[in-house]
Protein backbone atom coordinates (compact mmCIF):
# COMPACT_ATOMS: atom_id res chain seq x y z
CA UNK A 1 0.00 0.00 0.00
CA UNK A 2 2.80 2.39 0.89
CA UNK A 3 4.66 1.66 -2.35
CA UNK A 4 1.54 2.56 -4.32
CA UNK A 5 1.14 5.92 -2.61
CA UNK A 6 4.77 6.98 -2.30
CA UNK A 7 6.48 5.36 -5.31
CA UNK A 8 9.86 4.80 -3.56
CA UNK A 9 13.22 4.59 -5.31
CA UNK A 10 14.12 1.48 -3.29
CA UNK A 11 12.50 -0.77 -0.68
CA UNK A 12 14.14 -2.33 2.38
CA UNK A 13 11.92 -5.28 3.25
CA UNK A 14 12.03 -7.56 6.27
CA UNK A 15 10.82 -11.12 5.81
CA UNK A 16 9.20 -11.46 9.22
CA UNK A 17 6.33 -9.00 9.23
CA UNK A 18 3.41 -8.99 11.68
CA UNK A 19 0.54 -9.97 9.38
CA UNK A 20 2.10 -11.10 6.08
CA UNK A 21 5.38 -12.56 5.05
CA UNK A 22 8.00 -10.55 3.23
CA UNK A 23 8.33 -13.11 0.42
CA UNK A 24 4.67 -12.56 -0.43
CA UNK A 25 5.09 -8.76 -0.42
CA UNK A 26 8.22 -8.98 -2.59
CA UNK A 27 6.47 -11.26 -5.08
CA UNK A 28 3.40 -9.01 -5.14
CA UNK A 29 5.48 -5.90 -5.88
CA UNK A 30 7.71 -7.53 -8.48
CA UNK A 31 4.69 -8.90 -10.36
CA UNK A 32 2.96 -5.52 -10.51
CA UNK A 33 4.10 -3.47 -13.52
CA UNK A 34 3.83 -0.25 -11.47
CA UNK A 35 6.39 -1.51 -8.95
CA UNK A 36 8.44 -4.14 -10.77
CA UNK A 37 11.38 -1.81 -11.41
CA UNK A 38 11.72 -0.74 -7.77
CA UNK A 39 14.78 -2.47 -6.30
CA UNK A 40 14.01 -4.53 -3.20
CA UNK A 41 16.63 -5.38 -0.60
CA UNK A 42 15.61 -8.09 1.84
CA UNK A 43 16.93 -7.24 5.32
CA UNK A 44 16.43 -10.17 7.68
CA UNK A 45 17.82 -12.33 10.45
CA UNK A 46 17.23 -15.42 8.29
CA UNK A 47 20.63 -16.51 7.03
CA UNK A 48 19.90 -19.91 5.52
CA UNK A 49 20.39 -20.79 1.88
CA UNK A 50 16.70 -21.72 1.55
CA UNK A 51 15.62 -18.23 2.66
CA UNK A 52 18.05 -16.60 0.25
CA UNK A 53 16.80 -18.76 -2.62
CA UNK A 54 13.16 -17.96 -1.84
CA UNK A 55 14.00 -14.24 -1.80
CA UNK A 56 15.71 -14.51 -5.17
CA UNK A 57 12.82 -16.54 -6.59
CA UNK A 58 10.30 -13.88 -5.55
CA UNK A 59 12.35 -11.15 -7.23
CA UNK A 60 14.49 -9.60 -4.49
CA UNK A 61 17.43 -7.64 -5.89
CA UNK A 62 19.67 -8.11 -2.84
CA UNK A 63 19.73 -9.92 0.50
CA UNK A 64 21.30 -8.57 3.70
CA UNK A 65 21.49 -10.61 6.91
CA UNK A 66 21.13 -8.90 10.30
CA UNK A 67 23.24 -7.88 12.03
CA UNK A 68 25.07 -6.20 9.19
CA UNK A 69 27.73 -3.57 8.62
CA UNK A 70 26.09 -0.31 7.57
CA UNK A 71 28.73 0.11 4.87
CA UNK A 72 27.64 -3.17 3.26
CA UNK A 73 24.02 -2.06 3.16
CA UNK A 74 24.91 1.39 1.82
CA UNK A 75 27.05 -0.21 -0.87
CA UNK A 76 24.15 -2.40 -2.04
CA UNK A 77 21.80 0.59 -2.01
CA UNK A 78 24.22 2.69 -4.06
CA UNK A 79 24.73 -0.13 -6.54
CA UNK A 80 20.99 -0.65 -7.05
CA UNK A 81 20.23 3.06 -7.44
CA UNK A 82 22.79 3.60 -10.23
Amino acid sequence: EKASHENPDLILLDLMLPKVDGYWICNLLKNDKRHAAIPIIIVTAKSGADSMKLAKDCGADAYVVKPFEIGDLLSKIASLLK
